[in-house]
């Protein structure tokens, strides 16, 4: 295994990563480390990388879309008067205990925002760039980790769409899951349904419940400073910023954000949704039209390094699957585990996926690589249908939360790093990945071992 071209370029990804090399650069350079491997030839490898890099186009241009949405959303005033109630209710002089409850009050609010935005109000990570800035000086104030605040939020990217047959995690659960178990298990005898998969996948959600419940109170708990290079307005400047703004721009952004949600809803198009949504912010003098082209730069910044990331991992993701190395991977490990084995065999497998979802950085791609090989091995092993439905899926939710290359962990450092005080390593990937992606792999287990 050590030496298949898949293990070696994401050893190489994630040693580059921890090293604080930009992870753009880092999978350019694991891609060519995987074709060179792989035996593609340098030529072929930047020809396979360049051609997978339009996979990732559709995701970078509704990044930059959400981007200009949230810039736009900003200077309505909304984030800055939603900041100025939570700073009132805080109080200028927090004591010891207000800091405690009300910390722990604004990470269940993170935790209901990130839940909902993949479900209720499904706009993934875009509400991150729009809700977190404003609060950074809040957090400051509470000398709230902001490690604990990246795990809250990829908890809820991650385990919503694992586990609830809604909004992202229908087409996760029902159009990516549950159609490629069935189509690969048609000749096998085996096929599930929505239900099955989210009965499946409670046990591993029970470990990611587990594994933010020890973020949030063992490892993140206490108290972290951050040393703030901007002087961070004081109180009575904010209440001036309060009083300009107006009440009809705040009732613009709330129907703009009812519309631009319905709309995505309506027609599965988050460009559709955003560009309305600006529609509506100019229309109601938010910004003018001749300001639209600064809108959509600023926006641009915003999102930019998580749309380059998406494009590049989508080019790294073609050159792993044209060099055949997970198959490989499968088969060199299903050959070597026998029948009487199953627990060996479920751990590999799951730690097999752990290393494929780490370098493409989406469990949504991972599905259809590993079905059609899991499928049929774990029914040779003698796995029940539930048993094979949770390690397909935990294999293929593995490394999400904890891949430098993955939304989950992209979305909130681009808000968390808005003031250049969190990296995104060593702050949101290694955090995330220490505690969502090990509590996986144990329940993962458990599931595949009693289901």
């Amino acid at each position: 295994m050590l030496t298949n071209e898949v293990v070696i370029s994401i050893l190489v990804l994630l040693i580059l990563s921890l090293l604080r090399i930009n992870v753009v650069i880092a999978l350019v350079i694991s891609a060519l480390t995987a074709g060179l491997v792989g035996g593609l030839g340098i030529t072929k490898t930047i020809e396979t990388f360049t051609g997978g890099l339009g996979g990732g186009a559709e995701v970078a241009m509704n990044y930059a879309i959400l981007g200009a949405f949230a810039v736009a959303i900003s200077k309505s005033g909304i984030t800055d008067l939603l900041a100025y109630k939570v700073i009132k209710r805080l109080g200028n002089r927090p004591t010891g205990s207000s800091i405690a409850g009300f910390k722990y009050f604004i990470l269940a609010v993170l935790v209901a925002f990130s839940i909902s935005s993949q479900n209720l109000l499904p706009v993934h990570i875009a509400f991150i760039p729009i809700v977190v800035p404003p609060l950074l000086s809040i957090f400051n104030k509470l000398k709230l980790d902001r490690r604990a605040v990246a795990c809250v939020l990829t908890f809820g990217l991650t385990a919503t769409y694992m586990l609830l047959p809604v909004g992202f995690g229908k087409i996760f659960i029902e159009s990516i899951l549950v159609k490629n178990i069935n189509e690969v298990g048609a000749a096998l005898g085996l096929q599930t349904s929505v239900a099955q998969v989210s009965m499946a996948m409670s046990i591993p959600v029970l470990g990611m419940i587990l594994g933010l419940c020890t973020a949030i109170f063992i490892s993140y708990r206490k108290p972290r400073e951050y040393i703030v290079k901007i002087a961070e307005p004081t109180t009575a400047e904010i209440e001036q910023h309060i009083a300009n703004i107006k009440p009809f721009h705040v009732m613009a952004s709330i129907v703009a954000v009812l519309v631009t949600f319905g709309l995505q809803l309506f027609t599965s198009s988050t460009i559709i949704g955003g560009l309305a949504g600006l529609i509506i912010f100019a229309v109601c003098g938010i910004f003018k039209l001749k300001e639209s082209n600064d809108i959509f730069q600023q926006g641009l910044r915003l999102m930019a390094m998580i749309g380059f990331v998406m494009i590049a991992a989508s080019g790294f993701a073609n050159v792993i699957n044209s060099t055949g190395g997970v198959t490989e991977l499968v088969n060199s490990f299903s050959q070597s585990v026998g029948a009487d084995n199953k627990g060996i065999a479920a751990f590999l497998m799951l730690v097999i996926g752990l290393f494929i979802t780490m370098g493409i950085g989406s469990s949504f791609s991972t599905v259809p690589i590993i079905t059609s090989i899991y499928v049929p091995l774990c029914l040779t092993l003698g796995f029940s249908p539930l048993a094979t439905v949770a390690i397909v899926g935990v294999a293929a939710a593995l490394g999400d939360a904890g891949s430098p290359a993955s939304d989950s962990t992209l979305g909130p450092t681009s808000g968390l790093n808005m003031d250049g005080r969190h990296d995104h390593i060593w702050d949101s990937v290694v955090p995330t990945f220490l505690h969502f992606n090990i509590p996986l792999l144990v329940f993962g287990w458990f599931a595949a071992m009693t289901l």
